[in-house]
């Protein structure tokens, strides 16, 4: 799981390439629940709030760059 911080100082390209390994880490700690081998199911929560974490930071650079174009 990545700080805040270290989220904060990714670029764009970066935080889309963060938030599809998060969305592949959800699905397989899905897939193994499901198999009931996940020893730690706070993962999926915490995998989770990082995919919103990532998709905020994504919203933010979008905004700015669309503030700077007018």
């Amino acid at each position: 799981m990545a700080k805040k911080k270290n989220i904060k100082d990714m670029s764009l390209e970066e935080l889309n390439a963060r938030l599809v390994e998060c969305r592949e880490a959800l699905f397989n700690f899905r897939f193994q629940k499901s198999l009931q081998q996940l020893e730690h199911p706070k993962v999926i929560r915490e995998t989770r709030r990082e995919i919103a974490r990532v998709m905020t930071y994504i919203r933010k650079h979008e905004l700015e760059a669309k503030t700077n174009e007018n």
